[in-house]
């Protein structure tokens, strides 16, 4: 029971982060705004985490295992590989749909953080981007992608235009409706792979 309320008040902190994040950005945000916002002693937020670094760094790494656990459950399909990646993009689409703050502190905060970030989860990422690379590979070898794009180069083309999207969304650059979700999935995938198809 302990254990389970532990994860409960973790879970409350990470959930307060998001908010507070979302709302004032992460360089603006002290522990004891997490605290206030999570209705729990400000001590109590250094008991589960070193630092608001550290809560942005739990908060990427879980939302980027689930983009790997999905881009590993479409690849293992038995579908062609542009309907492979369109389930990728209506992944990341539909995280942006469900949880926008939590996106939006992603997206937003963690490309501010770049230099630093990104060297601490460099790992992560590349291990995204190898995955998609890898069902660019499998529609090359299939023959219904060109050879000669280099696939990881098409990886990072695939989930740069993705981000780019969100950040119009976040920004309210472009229209955020439902129509405009359902359709997004398709245009991505159409913009990458009409890229891609075999001259």
């Amino acid at each position: 029971m302990a254990r389970e309320t532990a994860v409960e008040r973790r879970r409350q902190i990470l959930d307060a982060a998001v908010r507070v994040f979302a709302r004032q950005g992460f360089h603006s945000t002290r522990v004891a705004d997490i605290a206030d916002e999570a209705e729990v002693a400000y001590g109590l937020v250094y008991h589960y985490f070193d630092s608001k670094e550290n809560v942005l760094d739990e908060l990427f790494r879980q939302r980027w295992s689930l983009l790997i656990e999905a881009i590993k459950g479409a690849d293992a399909s038995s579908r062609p590989p542009p309907d492979k990646l369109g389930t990728v993009a209506g992944f990341i689409i539909d995280s942006y749909r469900y949880d926008p703050e939590l996106m939006k502190v992603i997206i937003v905060e963690v490309t501010r953080a770049a230099n630093s970030f990104g060297q601490t989860h460099l790992e992560q990422i590349n291990e995204a981007y190898r995955l998609i690379a890898q069902i660019v590979s499998e529609g090359q070898k299939d023959g219904v992608f060109r050879r000669d794009v280099d696939a990881y180069f098409a990886s990072m083309t695939f989930y740069g235009v993705i981000e780019q999207l969100l950040s119009g969304w976040i920004f309210g650059l472009i229209p955020a409706g439902e129509a405009d979700f359902e359709g997004a999935r398709d245009l991505v995938v159409t913009t990458i792979c009409d890229g891609l198809a075999l001259r």
